[in-house]
């Protein structure tokens, strides 16, 4: 392998910088090769300034995420677990990458039924690869569960997670830029114990691909990560969660993607199945409410929800010390 290979003949920080530098370099080359060659957006007809998106390189997620699939076959010591993980990812995207090309977009319950598939596979590889780590833990409690519960309750946990980041793609910067914010406290996290270091080193390599995307999907931006990108990214924090050992993580390092994200998901659900009407008065997703009702700009909404995650995640990681 190139990781064992490299590391046995240069100094070691040398090699840490080659790993950094290589991910965000092969990921700013395949950006500038296919970026024109990418579907372009029609604009989002229901989202608050959807129109403004029309003509702006759409699913540019399946540049960034084969540039993080190939850094990592040749930077972490891979395993077949990793990866069917890599597999996982890699299916994530491509599912996103089909609907952003598609000239009809695919309906919700037929992305909802792919997800789900998806994320049924990934549960039970994630169980039957770590049969030591199927269970939760609550204020220092651990909760562990037989696999047929794991499974089923991590199917729902991933898909829930592939739609709060996909729901909360609405802004330019703003999915990329959560979720790195997410994901580094999470490798902070790793690296105090509690997590696997071939997963933290999958997390230094996708918030490094991410970078040279967020150059170009900064606002005004001219591309945008599509579901390509905002599947996969969900499907990977959520592997990464579950591997910690605990994916309650998620609700402190995850917070603003669940109230983004999912709220809308869950006004909509009770509407239709249940002819329940709730927050009536807010708009979903919450940064459409926060820039429509409440008259903050791009940049305020961006900034500000990162600052509230980078804070809730602060706090979770000086209580878990």
């Amino acid at each position: 392998m190139l990781i064992t290979f490299m590391s046995g003949i240069m100094p070691e920080k040398l090699f840490m910088v080659l790993r950094a530098a290589v991910p965000c370099v092969l990921s700013l080359v395949l950006i500038l090769i296919f970026r024109n060659k990418l579907p372009r957006d029609q604009g989002r007809e229901f989202a608050f300034n959807g129109k403004l998106s029309a003509g702006k390189a759409r699913g540019a997620g399946i540049l960034f995420v084969m540039a993080f699939i190939v850094s990592a076959l040749l930077f972490v010591e891979m395993k077949s677990e990793y990866l069917l993980y890599l597999a996982c990812v890699f299916v994530s995207m491509m599912s996103g990458y089909l609907d952003d090309r598609s000239d009809n977009p695919w309906n919700e319950y037929k992305k909802g039924a792919i997800d789900l598939l998806i994320c049924a596979l990934t549960a039970f590889l994630v169980a039957y690869t770590n049969p030591d780590k199927l269970g939760v833990s609550i204020f220092g409690l651990r909760l562990n569960m037989p696999v047929w519960l794991y499974v089923i309750l991590g199917t729902v946990f991933l898909w829930l997670m592939i739609n709060a980041v996909n729901c909360s793609d609405g802004i330019d910067g703003y999915s990329g830029s959560l979720s790195i914010n997410s994901m580094i406290f999470l490798l902070l996290i790793s690296f105090s114990g509690r997590g696997d270091k071939n997963i933290a080193s999958m997390l230094i390599l996708m918030v490094v691909v991410l970078l040279p995307y967020l150059w170009y999907n900064s606002d005004p931006s001219t591309m945008m990560m599509g579901d390509a990108g905002s599947r996969a990214l969900g499907m990977f924090i959520g592997i990464a969660l579950m591997k910690s050992g605990n994916a309650l993580l998620c609700i402190p390092l995850c917070a603003v993607f669940i109230v983004d994200g999912l709220l809308g998901i869950v006004k909509v659900s009770l509407k239709r199945f249940l002819k329940i009407s709730i927050m009536k008065n807010i708009r979903t997703p919450i940064h459409d409410h926060l820039r429509k009702n409440k008259g903050w700009s791009n940049a305020q909404t961006i900034y500000r929800l990162n600052i509230i995650q980078a804070l809730i995640s602060a706090v979770t990681l000086c209580l878990m010390k």
